[in-house]
């Protein structure tokens, strides 16, 4: 498995703007939604564990740099963080949910994790900008 630097920033397909930021959420909540669809699971009522998926998708679709630790994952976009699940009840009850360590990225487990959610996020991504073309 190759490595890949999570933490490099991306180019953007979309401008990071307030409203795309809001279309985006309701977006990603829609699809994490519908992969917790199974009858045996309750429908997910916030983006709680999925910040993985989150900070990928916002990366591939407003660029910018992936930040975290072993915790949460968020995003820097144009200078400024962003966290696709600010208000989910699990970022809620951590003490340093915007710490970044970066090497924290470059563990071998983090690297394969990230890579085996890539591909979803970037569906979601593709899915997302066309939608808005």
């Amino acid at each position: 498995m190759p490595f890949v630097d999570w933490t490099l920033p991306r180019v953007a397909r979309l401008p990071y703007t307030y409203a795309n930021f809001a279309r985006a959420k309701v977006f990603v909540y829609g699809k994490w939604c519908g992969d917790a669809a199974d009858p045996q699971w309750q429908p997910p009522v916030d983006l709680s564990g999925a910040c993985k998926y989150g900070s990928l998708f916002m990366q591939a679709v407003f660029g910018g740099a992936i930040r975290g630790h072993f915790e949460h994952q968020y995003n820097f976009i144009d200078g400024r963080l962003v966290d696709l699940s600010h208000d989910a009840s699990d970022v809620g009850r951590m003490r340093h949910p915007y710490l970044h360590e970066p090497d924290y990225f470059q563990v071998p487990e983090v690297q394969q994790s990230l890579s085996q959610c890539e591909p979803r996020a970037q569906r979601w991504a593709d899915e997302f900008v066309a939608l808005q073309g």
